[in-house]
């Protein structure tokens, strides 16, 4: 773990002893609308070379903010659900 996720895990351990709702982390990949290559990754559970793959062969939903990939996790998951069923 790297120390940016360790200060997060004790800033939540602390906000839970002093009795304070911990909310949803908005570095969850899930909870964010637009995502990186990375993050992509991680929410659908493949490596980034997957997701480089699919936009070389432009098969995923994506759009460049200056050199890097972006993806709005709406389309993502429309994109997703059109896979599942074409694949019935």
């Amino acid at each position: 773990m790297n120390r940016r996720g360790a200060n997060r895990q004790i800033a939540a351990a602390n906000q839970a002893q002093e009795g304070q709702a911990t909310g949803p982390s908005h570095d969850s990949p899930s909870l964010r609308k637009v995502l990186t290559v990375k993050d992509v990754a991680e929410y659908l559970q493949v490596h980034t070379s997957t997701i480089y793959r699919l936009l070389r062969r432009k098969r995923i939903p994506a759009f460049k903010v200056g050199t890097d990939w972006r993806f709005n996790i709406e389309s993502i998951d429309e994109w997703r659900k059109l896979q599942e069923h074409s694949r019935r």
